[in-house]
């Protein structure tokens, strides 16, 4: 049976690293996980000395970085390693590289170097609802079961690596697929996708107004920036008007016209093309003749 090893109440780092070998290589994947005192070695034994035994963010080895002053962390050394091996799911050759676990593992890095301090508005609370955070509080619940932590931890980066595939496919499809127009209250972008990310992402670009039309399903999603004097209610009452059989919902903000939503399996999809729906935003309030 082979076995991974790191340190401790283990960090992102660890825990990262632990998961990599065992998500995306067939050889560690059933992999026991071990815990030993912070640079040590399970039993005591030469580092890699054992091919059934990886050490990651701890023994001095391989797949360890505290023998060194560089820019690294265990779980930028266990992804190449991981890449090396050609296993599993990262069967990645240079020019294929997934930039959604590249991003993510660099993440890793900044925090295994205390980086976390030089962000934007470090104390505020959102923060806390981070990974790093969940595991200082899981050590707190749970100081006695590092497995425990490991295995939640690692939950945790599955869903974190979904929303970064995720995010990384938004960004690819509002810059080969989005359609840039201008609405009354500044630019906005409309895109036909299933991926729902585009919606944040176009608002994390600075688009006032962001259109999302799901091909499949036919929902609709409109989206004003939060900070923004844009008010929907117009185009709520002419989409209920050009599309009367859709289900259309106006948030209270009046900042948000949805149609449809996993979350209500009953509500309507609408019949309007994208490019409908675009007119319907893009339509200039036509001027009295003055006589």
């Amino acid at each position: 049976m082979k076995t991974i090893v790191t340190h401790f109440a283990p960090d992102v780092d660890a825990i990262s690293s632990v998961w990599l070998l065992k998500r995306f290589t067939t050889r560690w994947q059933e992999a026991d996980v071990a815990f030993v005192p912070a640079g040590k070695t399970l039993k005591g034994d030469i580092v890699d000395s054992d091919p059934s035994v990886m050490h990651v963010d701890t023994g001095m080895g391989m797949l360890d970085h505290h023998q060194t002053d560089e820019d690294t962390c265990a779980a930028k050394r266990t992804l190449e390693y991981v890449r090396e091996l050609g296993e599993g799911k990262v069967r990645i050759h240079q020019k294929h590289a997934d930039d959604a676990l590249d991003r993510m593992i660099d993440v890793v890095n900044d925090i295994d170097h205390f980086r976390e301090v030089y962000f934007p508005n470090p104390a505020a609370d959102y923060y806390d609802f981070g990974l790093v955070a969940i595991l200082d509080g899981w050590k707190l619940l749970y100081p006695e079961d590092d497995g425990k932590i490991a295995t939640l931890g690692m939950l945790v980066l599955d869903g974190i690596y979904k929303k970064f595939q995720d995010k990384v496919w938004a960004e690819h499809e509002l810059s080969q697929n989005g359609i840039a127009f201008e609405s009354k209250w500044g630019k906005g972008i409309a895109i036909e996708t299933i991926n729902d990310e585009v919606v944040k992402m176009a608002q994390r670009q600075g688009f006032v107004l962001a259109v999302r039309k799901d091909p499949k399903k036919g929902y609709v999603r409109i989206k004003a920036i939060p900070s923004s004097d844009a008010d929907l209610t117009i185009y709520y009452k002419k989409l209920k008007k050009k599309d009367p059989k859709a289900t259309w919902y106006l948030h209270a903000s009046r900042k948000m016209l949805l149609n449809g939503s996993v979350k209500n399996p009953e509500s309507q999809p609408s019949s309007l093309q994208l490019s409908e729906l675009l007119k319907i935003l893009t339509a200039k309030k036509k001027k009295k003749m003055v006589q």
